[in-house]
């Protein structure tokens, strides 16, 4: 199933606006500014609302690149 199927905005903006609050700790507001630099005009409670229900995925997903390597070696 497709987590961004009815979606008003694109895939790719909606995971930019995540990843962006995520690991550069930008305000809600700061993004607002910035997608509109870009031409994407969204309210900071729309990038609100996207932190809240897709960072718990996207963490559970990329977790495994996160692992410690010694952790894969079974000796």
């Amino acid at each position: 199933m497709n987590p961004f199927k009815g979606r008003h905005f694109q895939r790719d903006i909606i995971l930019w606006a995540v990843r962006w609050y995520c690991k550069y700790g930008i305000s809600y507001r700061e993004l607002q500014e910035m997608l509109a630099e870009r031409g994407v005009n969204v309210d900071h409670s729309t990038i609100y609302r996207w932190v809240q229900r897709y960072a718990p995925e996207m963490e559970k997903r990329l977790r495994w690149y996160w692992r410690n390597p010694s952790d894969l070696c079974p000796w």
